[in-house]
């Protein structure tokens, strides 16, 4: 599986996702939810495509039930 990046705006740059989770937004776009590899108290989110969605879940990656 490849990483998942996204900006953390507490650190002011791109981060790496760790223990990225597949949510569904209100709206039903796709979207990771994480924390910044580099600080832990840092929370990161990232809206998907579809297809980047679907890959993922093809890889295996879990989701987030509400």
């Amino acid at each position: 599986m490849e990483e998942l990046t996204a900006y953390s705006l507490k650190l002011r740059k791109s981060v790496v996702i760790r223990n990225p989770k597949l949510v569904t937004l209100k709206n039903g776009r796709p979207a990771v939810r994480g924390v910044a590899d580099e600080d832990p108290s840092a929370s990161v989110f990232r809206i998907l495509s579809d297809a980047e969605a679907n890959k993922l879940r093809a890889s295996g990656m879990e989701e987030e039930k509400n």
